[in-house]
């Protein structure tokens, strides 16, 4: 294929359709989640479906309102779509989150290439689109219809410049659209949207570029320009998969350009691009990730570190630092990007996505959760191994020592956010942080943090030692937990403790099956009906298999893991092991960060597996 100069002006559509041959289509239609892909530029994310759909896009950062919200079932969408009868298919450029939808038609293929620009501006975005045709024309219908605040607000002042832009307002927000000059306005039920049907000749390309911002430049981006700065910035910030080491280094690259996207330049990692995708079907567990945990920063930036990935990892160090000096010991679990407050929950009065809701905020930022200060000194600790803790480092190091002390001993709401308990694994991983950052300093102040993991640790191992010679949840608590299985991987206590090995193999007893790991049973039901297999306890298993010298164990976790995902290699919370399917919000950050860790971490399939704990599950 070749890309040569623009394609001749569009041709405009000529098909009069009304909101039910466009809009309630795509509304009435959602895909599954395995479908879709993510654009992202740290800034900002949209999901793309298998249609040319994108109906996910929050404007103009992640926990903003958004202006294409047909995923919760909200006007608002902008389609490339082909004319004639296609299948579809697509992939990642290596090492980015460029992504180009393949569709092969009746009469040939047609290609796509899809990507939110770089560099990032965080108060504006640009959206590329470049549509190819191969040695015969691609026929593409375009609609776009953006609408602000979730639906509420429709394209107003709409106008068609002389030089073929089309401008307007989404209530607070300008838009400028270049590329569909010749694109029909449709009055649709509460608004207008642009209409075109664009033929590219064979081994042309045509492109189109959408920015949407508070304000913008004078200018429209130049597409040639903005596509080789988006690859160059890609290639860059994400290796390809070749240089990392590992048992998959090509997912892991992946990982690694999911991370990037995820994160803003404030330093700051999103949780999730979405909100209220249900975690199980209808359910009540559908919840708003666009903000960050610190927790789940935390599993990201060591997850860099391990990699080599040292950007990533000083970005973490960055913004979770800064709010650990803000916040000392009332440090929140949960931050908006710009190192504020996470909103309350409110409902936005939307359909939402079938079987979920429609929430904005998170209640999670209230919590207490004392294992964040525990993450956030294995977080910094990796850091000072790679040399890249300077004295402000530090001085996080010392007041997260300092809340630990100080509130080791509260009931906390613990890694799942359950009810304020004490939490067994709370305690454990902050004395997994207190003994890494001793090791790390290894003088001064080392004695008395170590000493502090002691007591913490022989409290504990008194109240939460299960009679079999497990750790349990909690003191009041029996139950297993695969957050339990870190009290090892991280260091609270050797491997070779019997307490390691006994709560390895009671976890994969109890709450594996069939190469599925789950968090607890929450009541008698069989496992995967309270809730679907918890992609980042695969991970952790497949960790913990490999500390006990497992190495079939955890391939068998780990490929288990990381193949619960669609084509765009996308993974989610949660997967619904009887039906397939993603459950929970897309992407889900802190399981790529344990893909990335576990992939480093493993060796190559090649170089031959052993095995010595032997699992008892039903086979």
């Amino acid at each position: 294929m070749t890309t040569q100069d623009q394609a001749p002006p569009a041709r405009p559509s000529t098909t009069s359709r009304d909101v039910s041959d466009g809009s309630a289509a795509i509304l009435g239609s959602p895909q599954v989640l395995r479908e879709y892909a993510l654009l992202a530029d740290g800034e900002r994310g949209a999901l793309l479906g298998p249609r040319g759909d994108i109906v996910w896009m929050c404007a103009p950062r992640w926990d903003s309102a958004a202006v294409f919200a047909g995923l919760l079932g909200a006007p608002g969408h902008y389609d490339v779509t082909p004319t004639e009868r296609y299948v579809w298919g697509g992939h990642y450029e290596e090492g980015s989150l460029i992504w180009r939808s393949r569709w092969m038609t009746t009469d040939g293929p047609i290609e796509s290439r899809e990507a939110l620009a770089l560099p990032a501006d965080a108060a504006r975005l640009v959206l590329l689109r470049r549509v190819l045709a191969d040695d015969v024309p691609a026929s593409v219908h375009v609609v776009l219809d953006p609408r602000g605040d979730y639906g509420r607000h429709p394209l107003t002042e709409l106008r068609r410049d002389d030089d073929g832009c089309w401008t307007g307002r989404l209530g607070e927000l300008r838009l400028r659209w270049r590329g569909g000059g010749d694109a029909v306005p449709v009055t649709v039920e509460r608004g207008t949207r642009l209409e075109v049907d664009l033929v590219v000749p064979a081994g042309r390309h045509h492109d189109l570029v959408l920015e949407i911002g508070r304000e913008l430049p004078d200018q429209a981006p130049d597409p040639d320009l903005a596509w080789r700065e988006t690859e160059t910035r890609w290639r860059a910030s994400v290796p390809p998969s070749s240089p990392l080491i590992g048992a998959a280094p090509r997912d892991a690259a992946h990982a690694a350009a999911v991370l990037r996207g995820m994160t803003s330049g404030s330093g700051a990692m999103v949780a999730a691009a979405t909100t209220s995708l249900p975690e199980r079907p209808g359910g009540q567990a559908n919840f708003d990730y666009r903000y960050t945990w610190i927790r789940d920063q935390c599993y990201a930036g060591r997850a860099a570190g391990l990699a080599g990935l040292d950007d990533l990892l000083d970005d973490a160090v960055r913004f979770l630092g800064a709010r650990l000096l803000d916040d000392g010991p009332r440090l929140a679990p949960a931050y908006a990007v710009d190192g504020g407050p996470v909103p309350d929950e409110v409902h936005l009065g939307v359909p939402g996505y079938p079987g979920g809701g429609d929430r904005v905020g998170n209640r999670g930022g209230h919590q207490f959760q004392l294992d964040a200060f525990g993450e956030l000194l294995l977080l910094l600790a990796t850091a000072a191994g790679r040399d890249r803790l300077d004295a402000e480092g530090w001085r996080a190091v010392e007041t997260a020592v300092a809340a630990i002390e100080q509130r080791w001993t509260e009931p906390d709401a613990g890694v799942w956010e359950l009810e304020d308990r004490e939490w067994t694994h709370s305690r454990l991983v902050c004395v997994a942080g207190l003994r890494a950052v001793a090791a790390a300093m290894g003088g001064g102040e080392a004695g008395h943090w170590s000493a502090l993991a002691d007591t913490i640790l022989a409290h504990t191992a008194r109240t939460s030692t299960h009679p079999s010679g497990r750790w349990q949840r909690a003191a009041d608590d029996p139950r297993p937990d695969g957050a339990l299985l870190l009290a090892a991987v991280r260091g609270a206590i050797p491997a070779d403790d019997p307490r390691s090995r006994a709560t390895l193999e009671s976890y994969l007893r109890e709450l594996t099956r069939e190469g599925y790991a789950y968090r607890f049973r929450a009541d008698e039901r069989p496992l995967g009906d309270a809730e679907g297999a918890f992609l980042l306890c695969n991970f952790i298993t497949a960790l913990a298999c490999h500390q006990q010298g497992d190495a079939l164990c955890a391939r068998h976790f780990f490929e288990r893991g990381r193949s619960a995902c669609g084509p765009p290699g996308l993974l989610t919370e949660e997967f619904d092991v009887a039906q397939r399917q993603l459950r929970g919000n897309l992407p889900q950050a802190f399981v790529h960060a344990l893909l990335l860790e576990t992939s480093t971490v493993l060796t190559p399939l090649e170089a031959g597996p052993g095995s010595t704990i032997h699992r008892t599950e039903d086979r």
